[in-house]
């Protein structure tokens, strides 16, 4: 049903619609309805990375990831420079604004990678010695002495995959670490990058209590930093944390503890000091992702590596309208495809205007935003007065069930496009019967 809204309201709405940001005092932040092929919106992109190997896979993970057999970090690290010079030539930006490397383990490649990479954007782009880049780090012995090789190769925030400080659970989750390593490798990278450290937390961990969650995180806050990331653990089919559920050898948590455990944690890192900037992620000091933050602006991101996504306009081929772009999952294949042809893009998808106010209702209401509608503008259609006239953002109660009234705000939108579409219709019958009478 969305998918049809998507389609049939692609001439109902102006591109003139913005983003209002709570964070810059209510400022209009980002114009990301403009005409697709506008310098101001095309210029400039963040860049993710995506580091696909993993020494093991963890129990509840089903993400694009797998176990190297044989060591191709050279091939690797040559076939990430190449697609990053070409889609960024691709899409012609003149600014990277912030990078990512994600994975998999990003923090089992070589700094010398890192550093390459970062040698190829500033090759076509401008990259501001300030940009953020930040990488993703597996908290063990290996990734912990390898920070300060990170740094040097132009690393300067890194987000820890912690999970959790309990032993056994760790076990269960499949992770490599123990609690006492992953402290000592927030501690090392806070030494190394004050104030740009991020912690990754999970809940609703099986036979975790709402009690134990909360000295455990209690615990967390005495050593993290100035971010931190709270996921709560999903079953996903076909991993091995699914396939002990169903078979009764592990217990999940009931939907409510799970749900007293969110607002048991946004309770107490906002009592010291976090500011909810989005469903799961919290920040003092200003320490929020900018890189994160670039994706609920609506701005564009190049995604390079096996199984990457971007949105960008790809202005090297003439192109006005931004694209959805989703690069070949499996590794070797892709590398096979970038030394062929410079890329490994499987997937291109041209976005009309409305689809990116759909991505922008959902990821601006989940980054506590509101959305304004600019009154002076008569050609920007008002779905209704509560959506555009008088911006919209999640309550503090609301944000925590935002994922079941997105559907239904949703089916509003499409009920709100199909009615004034049939009016149009109507009224441009009658506009062409007065104007050429029988």
């Amino acid at each position: 049903m969305i998918k049809h809204a998507l389609h049939a309201a692609r001439r109902a709405f102006s591109p003139g619609l913005r983003c209002f940001s709570e964070a810059s005092g209510g400022e209009i932040s980002e114009d990301v309805f403009e005409r697709a092929g506008s310098p101001r919106l095309t210029k400039q992109a963040s860049l993710y990375v995506h580091w696909p190997y993993c020494l093991r896979r963890c129990s509840y993970c089903n993400f694009n990831k797998y176990i190297p057999r044989e060591n191709n970090d050279p091939m690797m690290t040559e076939c990430l420079q190449r697609e990053t010079e070409t889609l960024l030539q691709l899409s012609q930006v003149s600014c990277i604004t912030s990078v990512f490397f994600g994975g998999g383990t990003p923090s089992l490649a070589h700094p010398s990678t890192i550093a390459a990479v970062l040698e190829s954007v500033s090759r076509r782009a401008y990259l501001s010695d300030k940009a953020e880049v930040t990488l993703e780090v597996n908290p063990t012995p290996v990734g912990k002495s390898k920070l300060e090789d990170y740094c040097r190769a132009g690393v300067n925030r890194f987000s820890i995959g912690v999970q959790s400080l309990q032993d056994g659970d760790l076990k269960i989750l499949g992770r490599d670490h123990s609690p006492h390593q992953a402290l000592q490798t927030v501690e090392e990278a806070r030494r190394l990058c004050p104030g740009r450290v991020s912690v990754d937390v999970m809940f609703g961990r099986p036979k975790q209590s709402a009690e134990s969650w909360e000295n455990e995180l209690s615990e967390l806050l005495r050593v993290c930093d100035d971010h931190v990331s709270l996921y709560q653990l999903t079953l996903e089919r076909g991993t091995q944390l699914f396939k002990q559920v169903l078979g009764g050898e592990v217990t999940m948590p009931a939907e409510d503890v799970t749900a007293e455990m969110y607002q048991c944690a946004r309770r107490t890192l906002h009592q010291h000091g976090f500011l909810q900037y989005e469903v799961s992620n919290f920040a003092r000091h200003k320490a929020v992702s900018h890189h994160n933050t670039s994706y609920w602006k609506g701005r564009q991101y190049i995604g390079v590596g096996p199984g990457a996504h971007g949105r960008f306009v790809p202005r090297g081929e003439g192109g006005v309208v931004r694209e959805a772009r989703t690069q070949t999952l499996e590794p070797d294949v892709w590398i096979r495809e970038v030394q062929q042809r410079g890329h490994g893009t499987r997937r291109r998808i041209q976005l009309s205007h409305l689809e990116l106010i759909g991505s922008c209702l959902a990821l601006n209401w989940a980054s506590m935003k509101s959305l304004v509608h600019p009154t002076t503008s008569k050609s920007c259609y008002r779905v209704d007065n509560l959506f555009w006239m008088t911006g919209l953002r999640c309550s503090w109660d609301g944000l925590a069930l935002l994922d079941s009234i997105l559907p239904a705000l949703l089916v509003m939108l499409e009920r709100q496009i199909s009615q004034r579409l049939q009016r149009d219709h109507h009224a441009d019958g009658q506009t062409k019967r007065i104007s050429n009478p029988q």
